[in-house]
């Protein structure tokens, strides 16, 4: 090894941001209109006001991750990208909570057309936090010659 960082793709680095940036937005929102992550909440998550304030700065704190120059913090992206990763994972029952109970948000309920998609997409969220991480490069690794 030359002592250099691999060039990132152009791909990678823009669903990188892309990422960072919904979840900066995700966890600015857990911070100030917390109801809506309360209301999903399943009910045997103790503090759920307390959990959504946490998973707010999570949110924040893995997008900053994600954003930190490799050459200043190379263990920071990865981190990052498990973080959000685990993040996803445990999240996961409030997004089923809200598909199941038809929790209304806002007045309004969402139905199937949300939900489905949704719940879907969540191995795919869970996925593309490892891969932006730097984590995995299934299924894009190519073969050793």
């Amino acid at each position: 090894m030359n002592g250099t960082l691999p060039t990132e793709s152009w791909a990678r680095r823009i669903t990188r941001w892309l990422l960072a940036i919904a979840y900066a937005f995700a966890g600015y929102k857990h911070l100030t209109a917390p109801a809506g992550f309360v209301a999903i909440t399943p009910g045997w998550v103790p503090d759920a006001v307390m959990v959504v304030w946490l998973t707010g700065w999570c949110e924040i704190a893995g997008a900053i991750g994600l954003l930190t120059p490799r050459r200043w913090m190379g263990w920071a992206r990865p981190a990052a990208g498990i973080g959000l990763a685990l993040y996803a994972l445990c999240v996961w029952p409030a997004n089923v909570n809200h598909a199941l109970n038809d929790i209304p948000l806002g007045g309004t309920h969402l139905g199937w057309w949300y939900h489905g998609p949704r719940l879907a997409l969540q191995p795919v969220i869970i996925w593309v936090a490892l891969w932006v991480g730097g984590v995995t490069e299934w299924p894009f690794r190519r073969p050793r010659s």
